[in-house]
């Protein structure tokens, strides 16, 4: 299994930013995203299951969304009203066939 994260960058505060990521293979149980603010410890953002089932954070709840479109095996994070706190370097993670899968890590910045 591989995956393929796309988006993040440098955003204002209050800004949004999307993240994608495709997923090679199929039958992904759980798709989502964690990230690790620096000098902190990888955390879960948001993860999704193959029902549409979400689970969010308490520090993102009514802020980000997660979606995930399984016909092309890719999973969304959609992130408005973001707050420098957000500062991470987040993952795409999946759980397949009791096996867990990390993506390579894409930065987010989010200037005050």
């Amino acid at each position: 299994v591989q995956l393929q994260a796309y988006g993040g960058g440098l955003v204002q505060a209050g800004g949004s930013l999307r993240l994608s990521c495709s997923a090679s293979g199929n039958i992904f149980s759980i798709l989502g995203w964690f990230r690790q603010p620096p000098g902190k410890k990888r955390e879960s953002v948001a993860t999704i299951t193959s029902g549409g089932t979400t689970n969010y954070a308490d520090s993102v709840k009514g802020r980000f969304t997660i979606s995930r479109h399984n016909a092309v095996n890719t999973v969304y994070l959609e992130m408005n009203s973001l707050k420098p706190e957000d500062t991470a370097v987040y993952y795409c993670y999946c759980y397949r066939l009791g096996q867990e899968y990390w993506g390579r890590g894409t930065q987010v910045t989010v200037s005050s």
